[in-house]
């Protein structure tokens, strides 16, 4: 899903822990044409990953300001992939001996859907957000498809694209790059792209209802319901 979640009526909106805040916008600087590739004319040492992947400017200041519930921060959605953390909540994914819990936007008839590779720049979620998201989401009202993702892979990101060569970077598209590509070092990365190789389809109410049933058990020594001890 998007980082934007609906407003359920006479609830709080749902601020998912991946949408950016208006007070973490920050100039971008001056880019410019580098060791072959795109630099910032002023970068500094953690402008880049591990790979050297050049990342978008952003502050970091959440719950200040008005929560930009379409815009997904760079940095949080890094954070979420590679610790396979809720996009929503924050806390841990669901993950269970048949897989890592994701949901997507997509039609259950989806092609993409029916073969190995998926492409995603949507960390997974715990049951419980899922829940939530499909209730209080317009996009996810009309479709989704929840998953048990059991092998996945970090494959690249996607950003803007900037024409390669020339004295200074011009900008032509966005979209993804993967890791072995030779276009790395011309994308101002956004967002890390996930690719899902071995997963399967599953029922969204179905998985609700185990999750309860899973975390009932742990509770009763302690005379708690679920829903004392994590809401969604």
């Amino acid at each position: 899903m998007t980082a934007s979640a609906g407003k359920p009526v006479g609830k709080a909106p749902v601020i998912p822990y991946i949408a950016c805040w208006s007070s973490e916008h920050r100039p971008q600087g001056t880019l410019v044409v580098r060791g072959g590739g795109i630099a910032y004319a002023d970068e500094g040492p953690y402008e880049r990953d591990d790979l050297g992947v050049l990342w978008k400017r952003v502050g970091i200041s959440p719950g200040k300001g008005r929560p930009e519930l379409g815009n997904v921060h760079f940095l949080r959605q890094r954070h979420a992939m590679r610790k396979l953390l809720c996009q929503i909540c924050g806390g841990p994914s669901d993950r269970t001996p048949e897989g890592t819990f994701w949901l997507v936007g997509e039609d259950a008839d989806y092609p993409e859907l029916s073969k190995p590779g998926y492409v995603t720049t949507h960390p997974p979620l715990c049951v419980p957000c899922a829940v939530t998201s499909v209730g209080t989401c317009p996009h996810l009202r009309k479709r989704h498809v929840a998953l048990r993702v059991r092998t996945f892979v970090v494959a690249g990101v996607h950003g803007a694209l900037f024409q390669p060569g020339g004295l200074f970077p011009v900008m032509y598209d966005s979209g993804g790059v993967a890791f072995e590509s030779w276009r790395l070092g011309w994308v101002l990365a956004g967002q890390l792209i996930m690719e899902l190789d071995e997963f399967t389809v599953v029922d969204l109410e179905a998985e609700h209802a185990a999750y309860l049933k899973r975390a009932e058990a742990p509770g009763r020594a302690f005379g708690q319901s679920p829903d004392a001890r994590r809401r969604p």
